[in-house]
């Protein structure tokens, strides 16, 4: 059946909304008898506008200064910030600041993201600039369009050169200059503030921190929503943005992962938000192997496998702490994910679905950031595709336990109880008792020896029961009821 709507799309730079001006749109598309939008993968708003109403639509939101896209969003970690990440430089006002540097509208992906965090992708841009451990200095990493290649900038640049040096670089990436010539002619025909890397980054493993439902933060809670289906109705989206605009909540915020997140709930408030959600049906606590998961947007059939292989995960019971799967039916090239489900080819071009395969890839080392893949199964049937990921799943737990963890631990307390030990402190987990020693850190979870727990990240979680940073106690070490 022929299509009878045409898709728009408008950009939310770096994922930040306005609950008014979101509102004025969800109006305008009442009159268009649109009833759901979705959100992308780089934090734009899809609308699916019937082509009777499309002529009107666009010119009433013309009218209200409404501008549609059809480049790629400015992505960002914004979303993140404080809830997901501390101990940063990177603050709401620095990511404002290098918003409105961005005065253009980039053909190419532009990331602008913080090396601290796990919940925005880091590389799935063209351009990406990611912090440093230097305020105000950051590394860039350039990716052709369509390559999988990364090139690292081999300096750092400062904030206020970030629009400079991305105007700069897309142009030449758009005619077909490799990276590394790009910086040589950038170099040598721009002035911009630079100085040398003092060392390569050593960005954080993989963990998709849990998205969804309502999580306390401080004096106030945040809210995190997710649609199974990807569609989420405009009458609940505008029940949102009143009660935002009649809280004084200034800002909602849309993620990488198609989700939404509303920050600065205050507790007064909360029965306000419990009531929109149940009078819509919204459910905010599905299964965490279903929230990791990249789809590319307008995509029905990668929905449909993504359904498939989770229903097979809920069946089997598989762990998938650590994981980020992507299915890729059009095969883009920047799809986040570091275990890959891949649509081949149909054989001499059948449409049979039945005849339909996948490939099964993974990256090295199961390194999410990096775009090597490495093939685990090919010319794999539907039928076949939740047992063999559910297979290199166990691959993945296999290869992050070749260190005993477990027997490191029992060790380094029979170290701390013996009685000549001197005093000092300790924190515990309050679920599972787990003991985080600064002495040792937490190498696994990326917490090197030696840092004291006010450093570690906030995005830390315990090792044997995955509880958050803010489930551990304070307490000495001589109080220990362990026994060699």
């Amino acid at each position: 059946m022929a299509k009878h709507t045409h898709t728009l799309q408008f950009n939310f730079t770096g994922g930040i909304i306005s609950p008014g001006k979101l509102l004025e749109l969800l109006e305008l598309l009442d009159d268009a008898t649109v009833t759901h939008v979705r959100f992308g993968l780089r934090q734009q708003l899809l609308l699916d506008v019937p082509d009777k109403s499309l002529a009107n639509f666009i010119a009433s939101c013309n009218a209200r200064q409404i501008r549609f896209s059809d480049t790629p969003n400015i992505l960002s970690s914004y979303p993140a910030a404080d809830i997901f990440t501390s101990n940063t430089w990177l603050t709401e006002g620095v990511y404002k600041d290098v918003f409105n540097q961005l005065d253009y509208q980039p053909a190419l992906k532009v990331n602008i993201c913080d090396s601290r965090q796990t919940f925005v992708p880091l590389f799935t841009g063209h351009i990406n600039w990611i912090t440093s451990g230097s305020l105000h200095y950051w590394y860039l990493y350039l990716r052709p369009p369509g390559s999988q290649e990364l090139f690292p900038w081999p300096e750092l640049v400062y904030t206020n050169d970030i629009a400079t040096v991305s105007r700069k670089a897309e142009l030449l990436l758009l005619q077909g200059v490799s990276p590394d010539i790009a910086y040589q002619d950038i170099k040598n025909t721009s002035t911009y503030i630079s100085k040398e890397k003092d060392k390569e980054p050593d960005f954080l493993p993989f963990h998709l921190p849990y998205y969804e439902g309502f999580n306390k933060h401080h004096n106030s809670y945040w809210l995190g929503i997710y649609k199974r289906d990807e569609d989420f109705s405009t009458a609940f989206l505008k029940e949102i943005c009143i009660l935002c605009m009649e809280t004084r909540i200034g800002q909602l915020y849309a993620t990488p992962w198609k989700s939404l997140v509303i920050r600065n709930i205050d507790t007064a408030h909360r029965r306000l938000w419990d009531f929109i959600l149940g009078k819509h049906g919204i459910n905010v606590r599905h299964a965490a192997n279903e929230l990791n998961w990249q789809v590319e947007d307008n995509c029905e059939d990668g929905l449909i496998l993504k359904r498939h292989i989770i229903r097979y995960f809920d069946i089997a019971d598989v762990r998938t702490y650590g994981l980020c799967f992507s299915v890729r039916v059009f095969r883009p090239a920047s799809l986040f994910g570091n275990i890959v489900i891949r649509k081949r080819e149909n054989p001499q071009g059948s449409r049979l679905k039945y005849m339909q395969r996948y490939d099964i890839l993974y990256t090295a080392d199961f390194n999410a950031n990096t775009g090597s893949l490495i093939p685990y199964r090919e010319n794999v049937s539907k039928e076949h595709l939740g047992p063999y990921v559910s297979s290199l799943c166990r691959l993945f737990y296999e290869q992050s336990s070749k260190t005993d963890t477990l027997m490191n631990f029992v060790n380094e307390q029979r170290t701390l109880a013996q009685p000549d030990h001197k005093e000092y402190i300790l924190h515990q987990c309050t679920n599972c008792y787990t003991v985080y020693d600064p002495v040792a850190g937490d190498p696994a979870h990326a917490v090197q020896p030696g840092t004291p727990f006010s450093e570690v990240p906030a995005i830390y979680t315990c090792s044997v029961c995955d509880a958050g940073r803010d489930d551990f106690k304070e307490i000495k070490n001589t109080d220990l009821l362990f026994r060699g």
